[in-house]
This record gives C-alpha cells, structure tokens and sequence, in this order.
C-alpha cells in the first residue's frame, strides 16, 4: 500500500509541475506571412513557422484550427494580415500573448526572411529578424529555423548556417558578358629537334631540305565562357596553314583553354593541337656505317640498299632487312622507328600548346600578341604569332536579370 500510494503521490506532482510549466508559458498565434516570388503558399509557410515555434519550447503554440474560427469571422484577417495594427486585432481576438508573421521575398539570387513578433498586451514589436539566405526555396524551413534560433539566441549549427547564407559576391559591371572574339592570326616559328632535322634533312632522304623555320597564317575562333572586370576564361580554336613561303601547305588545328587577367590583358593559355605528317619506318645511320654519318634509310630504301649491297652476304639472305638484334645481323645498333618522311604514309601528328602573351585594345579592336612553345615528340617549335579580332557579339552573365 505505501508503495501505490507514493508512486500515485509522484506521478500527481509530476503532473502539476508539468501544467503548471505549460501555464507559465506564453501563448503565441501565427499568422499568414507574405511569400513573394517562390510557389509555397503563405499557409504551408505559416505551418513551418508553427514547426519551428514548438522545437523553440518557450510558447504554447496555437495551431490553425485553434485559430479557423476567428480568422473565419473577420475578413481582414483572412488576406493581407501583415502589418502591426492587423496582427495586434488578431491577437486580441484570439486572446494570445505574441502573434508573429513575415514576409519571405525571392529577390534576384537570394531570398530575404523577415520575421516579427508582436506583443499584442503592449502593444509593440517584441522581436525582430531579417537575414539574407541563397536561392534554395525547396529550404524555407531550415532558413525559419536559423532565423527564429539567431533571433531567441540559440546556437545555429556553422555547417547549417554556411550552406544557406546568401553570399554576397563581388560586383559584375553589366556591360561584361560572355564575349565571342574572332579574326585572323599570322606568325612565325623557329623549328627544334627532330622537326628542324626533318627541316633540314635532303629531300633524297626524305627531309623538306628548307630553312628551319615557318610561317603562319590562320584564322582564330574565341569564346570567353567566364567574364569579369578582372578575369576571363577563354575557349580558343586556331586554324593555321603553315609554310606557304617555302612552298609547303602544312595545315593544323589547335584548342586551347585560356585565362585573361587584368585590365590590361595578359593572357596564358594551352590546349592540344592535331596535324598531318608523313612517316616511314627507318632508322638513322648515326655511326656512318653504311657510308654518310647520319643518313636516314626508310625501309625501301634500305630494302634497295642492301639488295644492292649484300645480296650474297648469308645474313641479309637469312633474315632480310629487319634490323633488330639478331645473332649474324648486319648491324645489330640499329632498329626500325617511325620517323617522319616526305614520301611515306599520312597521319594524324599531336602536339601540344604553351602561350603567353597580351591583348592590345583600341575601342572594340582587340590586338593579341603572343609567345608559344608547340611541344611534340622528340621536338617542337616556338615562335610569336600576332592577330586582330573585333567583338563580335556578347551575352549578358547574369540571365536572371
């Protein structure tokens, strides 16, 4: 019996205490808010106000049905209750201590909370909060529950706050837009390595026997996909026809990515570029073996060389021309390679591109002047190649406009 009657005793004392804590809590209504420029309705909004009121456990919450009756009997409560005097009649009508409303606004890429609360007794605003958040309408809630816990001094998870906060980024003029440049390009380069060999190499041998160096005329393609007062980033495509002056037609196609920095345009920029050369398996008599130092045989040619030379010799008779090294071979140092030919076979060449240079601007006139450095294997060629172009059109960055 004692035992029934002191559980009885606490499970009493607990209840008044807990009614007496809910009694001493203030009650609060919440009205419609204004939603401005997002599809959520001023009552789905007035819910998530609702939600959020609660987990704050400092009033005792009316709900919508506590309220239906008396919005039902005043029209001015039912539309457009917003301003102070509005919320202050709807408070003394639903005999609550605090009404609180807002107005939640999509304004360009942010979205602008307010959130006020009434004391309907005195007759003045209690609180007040407006914070700015980035455009995720489908977060309206979680934008509520950091503004209320901002306002009432709680804690707001960092994380939480980060991901929502409206960043106030720099300015972008409106006159920068996504620019599209093009005009034609001429220049000149010097050749190295396995290129200036081929350059120089006697057409006998299958080499172009011309000054290691080559002009170049072309048309460039530009599009500038990021654009502001101080920084672009450009797509390039160039179209070049090199060597004309020595009688070559050597056509190739560049694509560059490219970084503009600065009022005064200085650019860098690299990309892949595609060409057509001649190749030949051969190799190089580097120890003048069989006669000039340094003579290229292609296959055939040192098919007709060693027909001529070592027909009776049993080691050409046994394993041909093939240079790899084999026991008996003729000469085991050299191998066969793909070297580029003027009397061999088309294919496609890669390389790839350096740039450095600046942009000259007169009114709408653009001048780029530009070092290079075109990399490919076992050689390449750098040079200095010069353009004009005009904008020719631009679309604004910021659509939303």
């Amino acid at each position: 019996m004692k035992t029934k009657f002191i559980l009885i005793a606490a499970l009493s004392t607990l209840t008044f205490i807990n009614g007496h804590a809910q009694s001493s809590k203030n009650s609060i209504a919440i009205a419609n808010p204004s939603v401005v420029g997002m599809s959520s309705k001023p009552e789905s909004v007035a819910k998530m106000l609702r939600l959020e009121f609660i987990k704050l456990n400092q009033y005792v919450v009316l709900d919508e049905f506590d309220m239906a009756d008396v919005v039902k009997s005043n029209p001015e409560f039912q539309q457009n209750c917003l301003g102070q005097n509005c919320l202050m009649k709807l408070g003394n009508e639903l005999k609550v201590d605090y009404v609180a409303s807002g107005s939640f606004d999509l304004l360009g890429n942010k979205i602008a909370v307010t959130i006020k609360v009434i004391d309907v007794k005195n007759q003045s605003i209690f609180k007040s909060a407006v914070k700015e958040f980035d455009d995720q309408p489908q977060e309206l809630q979680r934008m509520i529950e950091v503004t209320l816990k901002e306002m009432y001094g709680i804690p707001v998870p960092k994380d939480l706050n980060d991901r929502l906060i409206f960043k106030n980024e720099l300015i972008t003029s409106n006159n920068v837009g996504k620019i599209n440049n093009s005009g034609p390009r001429i220049g000149y380069a010097g050749l190295m390595g396995s290129m200036h060999e081929f350059a120089t190499r006697p057409e006998s041998q299958g080499g172009l026997d011309i000054f290691p160096g080559l002009s170049m005329i072309g048309y460039q393609i530009e599009g500038q996909y990021v654009g502001t007062e101080n920084f672009s980033a450009l797509v390039e495509g160039i179209f070049n026809f090199n060597g004309l002056e020595q009688g070559l037609f050597l056509p190739s196609v560049t694509i560059m990515n490219g970084f503009r920095f600065g009022k005064s345009g200085w650019e860098f920029a690299f990309g892949p570029g595609f060409t057509l050369r001649k190749t030949s398996q051969g190799f190089f008599d580097t120890d003048g073996t069989f006669g000039d130092k340094g003579r290229y045989f292609s296959s055939s040619d040192w098919a007709t060389y060693a027909s001529d030379e070592y027909s009776d010799d049993p080691a050409y008779n046994t394993n041909g021309y093939f240079l790899s090294p084999q026991p008996n071979q003729i000469n085991p140092n050299y191998e066969f390679s793909k070297n580029a030919d003027a009397r061999g076979d088309v294919s496609i060449n890669t390389l790839f591109v350096f740039a450095f240079g600046r942009t000259f601007r007169a009114g709408a006139l653009n001048i780029p002047v530009n070092v290079f450095y075109s990399s490919q294997r076992g050689g390449g060629m750098a040079g200095v190649n010069v353009g004009f172009n005009v904008q020719k059109s631009k679309t604004p960055i910021n659509t939303r406009r």
